[in-house]
C-alpha cells in the first residue's frame, strides 16, 4: 500500500460510490476542495486508487481552538474495507496538518463508522443528528498536543 496525497477529481469516484451512490458525480464535489489548505489523500494498491481522505481548513463553531481541521469524504472501495487503508490515511494525514499547528479535527461520523473512529483516538460529542439524503452521523473530535 501506499499513501500520497492526490487531487480533489481522484476522490470523486471513490466518494460517489460509497458515499453517494446513485447521484450525479456533482454531488461529490465538496465546497472547499480546491482550497490552497485542503488535503486531500488517497491509498493506492499497485497502483489501483482504493481509499481516500480529504482534510478542510474549517473551524467548527462549538470548539476554541483557533486551528481545526474537518475531516471529510473518507471512503474506502467495499473489497478493501476493514484492512487498515483508513487508518493509514489518518497516520499520514495527522502529521501534515499537524505541521500547520492544527489543534483539533473533527468529522460528522456516520454512524456505523462511529467504532473505527474511536478506535482511532477521536471521541463522540452530543447527540446523532441526520444528513438528509445522507443518513445519521455523531459529531466527532480529535485533539493534537
Amino acid at each position: 500500500m501506499k499513501v500520497m496525497q492526490i487531487s480533489p477529481q481522484d476522490t470523486y469516484g471513490i466518494r460517489q460510490q460509497m458515499l453517494r451512490p446513485g447521484l450525479e458525480i456533482d454531488h461529490c464535489k465538496f465546497q472547499n476542495d480546491e482550497d490552497d489548505n485542503t488535503i486531500h489523500l488517497g491509498a493506492f494498491i499497485e497502483g489501483r486508487l482504493v481509499s481516500v481522505a480529504s482534510f478542510y481548513f474549517n473551524n467548527n463553531p462549538r470548539f476554541n481552538e483557533d486551528v481545526q481541521y474537518q475531516l471529510r469524504g473518507m471512503a474506502t472501495l467495499p473489497e478493501h474495507q476493514n484492512q487498515g487503508f483508513s487508518r493509514e490515511l489518518l497516520k499520514f494525514g495527522f502529521p501534515l496538518i499537524k505541521r500547520n499547528f492544527c489543534q483539533l479535527v473533527w468529522c460528522n461520523a456516520r454512524l456505523n463508522a462511529e467504532g473505527f473512529y474511536k478506535k482511532t483516538g477521536f471521541e463522540a460529542i452530543g447527540n446523532t443528528f441526520n444528513i438528509p439524503d445522507i443518513g445519521h452521523h455523531i459529531l466527532m473530535i480529535k485533539k493534537f498536543t
